[in-house]
């Protein structure tokens, strides 16, 4: 005998043996339990009380669950069923009250299964086990409830599950753990000034542009009630207000994005200085690397984490926490920040993004690098190494290496705009001989035209002349959480 028929037969007995069981006080509960993970809206539930307990694992868990869901869903539904469209089993002989409507789709494999199993297995890489075991036998109970009711043959089942384990684990090659995501490493160094408790000599820059300002400010006037916050109003001088605190602060704060954290590195860098990061911005990518992702984190880091010692890289007397680069990039941030004031961020990013691969938009450059004449579509700088191949990589494993990450996207006819820009953005495109990539301390750059516009953290610039990239390791103390 076959073993598919072996299979299908063993398949068929065993749907059986579970259809025929008789669980006293559970006929009605698990069909409960059954309709209640239609189109996910269980998982959804689960995921809102995680995301709403506070706590960063929590968040983190109930965010990678719905990303797994949103992968396993549309793999088993869309191309599973399609492909196999087996026939459900027959619902003779299971008593009334545990049949549920049986669905039109096909039972191979089974999709309730799979955002079962997808977002159990998502929740398990960020949740601790007091969390992560309850979820996992929830979601068992919704794939046993599949068979139970009758929908579902065991077979469909365990393909299901499996589709969706492994969809929970491929979220991370989407969107990287918590080790990778936040607390890069970085050297550990004594306190330069005794921390106050309740902020005695803290003084708090807030940006007003900043998504999240009033947040920021209430969390930081909450927690450290001695502290000066200092609210700047969107358009003043943020510069000014960052450099006349730095120059009478024990300990500088900044709320805001990477733009007010890479004003207060140019203050703070080389000096004694600590700063406090809190974040209050979408763009926070440095805060990210440090761990810290919200002002309550970011106080508690200040009452009991520790002070570290971490890399800024330089270019044209700027100092700038996470990239800076020529090219393409420049080109789209100003487009985006000529309209996403009046029609929001994410539409005026499309916008430029149309503008830049349409017709009349950006074009390569021609670039001296390290005295070798280039046409190229970017150059990057990342200050320490990224991890990820590609144009704009966004996460590195520590802040004081001595080292800038360098990345050259160079121009070939037969390199299409779109295929830039797609690794510009998700840096996971190979451009195999168009795409190279080195360490190094310095990096020196020029155009024949004597004008280079650059961008620093999503800040653009012009600068005439030749430009050096430079590395000042460990000029930066920044206070972070405990690790």
């Amino acid at each position: 005998m076959r073993l598919g028929s072996r299979l299908s037969r063993l398949d068929r007995r065993v749907f059986a043996m579970v259809a025929g069981a008789r669980l006293p006080g559970l006929e009605r509960v698990v069909p409960a339990l059954s309709r209640a993970a239609d189109n996910s809206l269980l998982w959804a539930g689960v995921a809102g009380a995680l995301a709403v307990s506070g706590r960063r694992p929590l968040r983190r868990a109930a965010t990678r669950g719905l990303l797994a869901v949103s992968l396993a869903s549309p793999l088993v539904n869309l191309v599973g069923k399609q492909a196999f469209r087996r026939n459900r089993p027959s619902a003779e002989g299971l008593p009334l009250a545990r049949l549920i409507k049986m669905p039109a789709s096909a039972s191979f494999p089974s999709g309730h299964s799979a955002t079962a199993g997808a977002f159990a297995a998502a929740v398990a890489l960020e949740a601790p086990r007091v969390v992560a075991v309850p979820v996992a036998l929830l979601a068992a109970a919704v794939c046993f409830s599949r068979v139970y009711t009758g929908v579902h043959y065991p077979g469909d089942v365990l393909a299901g599950a499996g589709i969706g384990v492994a969809a929970g684990l491929i979220t991370r090659r989407i969107w990287p753990d918590a080790g990778e995501a936040g607390q890069a490493r970085a050297a550990l160094t004594a306190p330069s000034v005794p921390l106050d408790q309740e902020g005695e000599g803290t003084v708090a820059v807030v940006d007003g542009s900043a998504d999240a300002v009033a947040g920021a400010a209430e969390a930081l006037r909450e927690a450290l009630p001695r502290a000066e916050v200092v609210e700047v109003a969107p358009g003043a001088d943020l510069g000014a207000a960052v450099r006349d605190a730095a120059s009478r602060a024990k300990v500088l704060a900044v709320a805001g994005g990477d733009t007010v954290v890479n004003l207060a590195a140019q203050e703070t860098a080389g000096g004694a200085t600590p700063l406090l990061v809190v974040p209050a911005s979408a763009h926070g990518r440095f805060a990210r690397a440090l761990g810290v992702e919200t002002p309550e984190e970011a106080v508690t880091a200040y009452h009991s984490g520790d002070l570290v010692a971490v890399d800024v890289g330089e270019v044209a007397g700027r100092t700038f926490v996470n990239t800076a680069s020529v090219g393409v990039y420049p080109a789209l941030v100003e487009r985006r920040e000529r309209r996403q004031g009046r029609i929001g961020k994410w539409p005026a990013l499309f916008w430029a993004m149309a503008e830049v691969l349409g017709p009349g938009g950006a074009q390569p450059v021609d670039l001296v690098v390290d005295g070798v004449p280039r046409r190229v579509w970017m150059v990057f700088v990342g200050n320490c190494r990224y991890e990820a191949r590609g144009g704009a990589p966004s996460r590195r494993q520590r802040l004081e290496d001595g080292l800038l990450d360098i990345r050259v996207l160079a121009a070939a006819d037969r390199l299409p705009r779109l295929r830039v820009f797609l690794s510009l953005l998700a840096g996971r495109v190979k451009l195999s001989r168009h795409y190279q990539q080195w360490q190094a301390d310095t990096l020196r750059v020029s155009a024949p035209s004597g004008r280079l516009r650059l961008a620093r953290d999503g800040e653009t610039f012009t600068v005439t002349g030749e430009v050096e990239f430079t590395k000042r390791p460990r000029s930066l103390l920044v206070i972070r959480p405990a690790g």
